[in-house]
């Protein structure tokens, strides 16, 4: 009788000291979901969510990416466009009636030091080694935690586009005139091209945005669920602390009352 009073005191106190255990590590881990354990169906959910969280996150870094990658192809643009726009002021000189060949072969050099300069910055934007502007194609970002969530950003062969004007030649009068018909072609053509790079930036921005608000709102589903209250475990604690003393006490009397009954016995 004494042997079971004693494991019936010890099993009771043994689940008290269990769940204080589980309680302290709620609290000192912050969660209240540790392990499949705690809740089977709820481990699974947090797992999808933490997924969720994590793809959203480097998603959101693609975005970044994209921004950038775009930033880079149209500052690239922006200076080709002040070469263009030099170019196009050259030859409206060089169509002055009052300037000698010499005058416009002058006008010249600098025109082809300008064609230098495009075809340089032509081949020297690139971002993470791949050129932005030496080649028609598409770069893919994905920006969203599931497959297909891309935004593409257009590549184009700007050589190609600009190879009217970076052949002309105002040493002559007529050549004057044709550079100014190539150069005008040769701005529509830069504009084009920085207007279609800054409708991508601006779509990469706002996906951006809207991940980084998704990834707040999935972030505070998956703290509900696995997040310790602490103030409901901190309450549970005492409770326990409580239950674990008194049942210490009980268990005291208990092996008293068996010693007194013993001691009767002899």
């Amino acid at each position: 009788m004494i042997g079971i009073n004693s494991s019936s005191g010890t099993s009771l106190l043994q689940q008290v000291q269990n769940r204080q255990d589980s309680i302290l590590e709620k609290l000192s881990s912050g969660r209240r979901i540790n392990s499949a354990a705690d809740g089977a169906a709820a481990q699974q959910i947090i797992e999808r969510l933490t997924s969720q969280v994590d793809g959203n996150r480097q998603a959101i870094s693609n975005a970044f990416d994209g921004i950038s990658l775009s930033q880079v192809a149209e500052g690239g643009l922006s200076g080709i466009g002040e070469d263009v726009n030099r170019i196009r002021e050259l030859s409206v000189q060089a169509g002055n009636g009052l300037l000698s060949d010499a005058d416009r072969r002058a006008i010249q050099s600098e025109v082809s030091q300008l064609q230098e300069n495009i075809t340089q910055t032509i081949e020297q934007t690139e971002f993470g080694g791949q050129s932005l502007l030496g080649g028609d194609g598409e770069i893919n970002f994905l920006v969203g935690a599931n497959a297909g969530q891309n935004i593409g950003v257009q590549t184009q062969d700007v050589a190609a586009g600009l190879s009217d004007i970076l052949n002309v030649d105002v040493s002559s009068a007529q050549g004057a005139a044709e550079a100014l018909e190539a150069a005008d072609s040769a701005v529509e053509f830069v504009g084009s091209a920085r207007a279609d790079l800054g409708a991508t930036q601006n779509q990469f921005e706002s996906a951006a945005r809207n991940l980084q608000q998704a990834d707040v709102n999935v972030a505070a589903a998956r703290s509900r669920i696995q997040d310790t209250d602490f103030a409901q475990a901190t309450s549970e604690n005492a409770a326990a602390g409580i239950l674990s003393q008194t049942s210490i006490a009980v268990q005291d009397i208990s092996n008293q009352q068996a010693s007194q009954v013993l001691s009767l016995l002899n």
